[in-house]
């Protein structure tokens, strides 16, 4: 086919040699296959900036930070350069974020190369050597349901135990490989520790996975493994090889609103104290 024209710089680079054909096409980004000597690879092309809704990003865009002052300061009053800078950003995340976890044992496409907003890395392939399906796009029989779900349950504490979450984790964006599935679409990727929607994209990560598989193994659907993963998390003892039942159940109480209202009083009473003695 044509060599798109976002494609040429890599053809003219030798970092692929030609276009097999275009594989998808979504809100965010267009996929190709590509050629690289003797090996098939895919090249994810970013759209560009003014096809993204930014507002959309704020909550996963959190405590990214950049060291370049004059970017940091363009992107919070959102001039051009700004939102070229975050476009940037955006899609450096995905790239980090796969070599990260890749590094984790997290089965996720291996990424060769990244440039000017183009992403060349692993074509997953089906049994047959064909482009993986995603899940959304195939019927699976409950065994494989069952499976599956306990791979990606696996995954998601790989990949928290490396600092990540994916943060829109769902049958849309995991491919069914010959060897299992594969975790894909990562720009969105948040980091655990410094985001304060973490726990919240966790758990709707793992709920989006009970959801779809519990329509093939609905015994599934009783299963409650995000609060336990974020839980063990939280107490610092969560690994990859952690033991997981599912059966968590959160534990709610009622707000002593009397005892707030007393802590109060105090922290009060000791501020007055405290701007006392500095008068004295």
């Amino acid at each position: 086919m044509r060599i798109p024209d976002r494609l040429q710089p890599l053809v003219a680079e030798g970092v692929i040699d030609s276009v097999v054909r275009q594989l998808m096409s979504g809100k965010e980004a267009m996929v190709f296959v590509v050629r690289a000597g003797t090996d098939t690879r895919c090249a994810k092309v970013y759209k560009e900036a003014d096809r993204r809704s930014f507002r959309q990003a704020v909550d996963y865009t959190e405590n990214r930070k950049t060291k370049n002052s004059r970017q940091a300061r363009a992107m919070a009053k959102g001039t051009r350069y700004g939102r070229r800078s975050q476009e940037r950003a955006w899609q450096s995340a995905e790239v980090d974020a796969l070599h990260r976890l890749a590094a984790a044992g997290v089965r996720v496409p291996k990424p060769y190369n990244f440039h000017e907003g183009v992403l060349v890395m692993e074509l997953v392939t089906d049994a047959e050597g064909n482009a993986a399906p995603r899940l959304n796009d195939i019927e699976l029989s409950a065994d494989v349901a069952r499976d599956f779900h306990a791979r990606l349950v696996r995954e998601v504490v790989r990949m928290l135990c490396a600092g990540v979450i994916h943060g829109d984790l769902s049958e849309f964006n995991i491919l069914a490989a010959a060897d299992g599935p594969v975790i894909i679409d990562l720009p969105q990727a948040v980091d655990a520790a410094g985001n304060n929607h973490a726990s919240a994209m966790l758990e709707r990560d793992v709920a989006n996975l009970r959801n779809f598989f519990g329509r093939f193994a609905p015994e599934i659907l009783a299963t409650n493994y995000g609060d336990e993963i974020w839980a063990t998390y939280q107490f610092g003892t969560l690994t990859p090889d952690s033991t997981l039942t599912g059966l968590f159940v959160r534990e709610e109480k009622d707000i002593d609103l009397a005892g707030v209202v007393r802590e109060i009083g105090d922290a009060e009473r000791e501020e007055a104290a405290r701007v006392l003695r500095l008068q004295a």
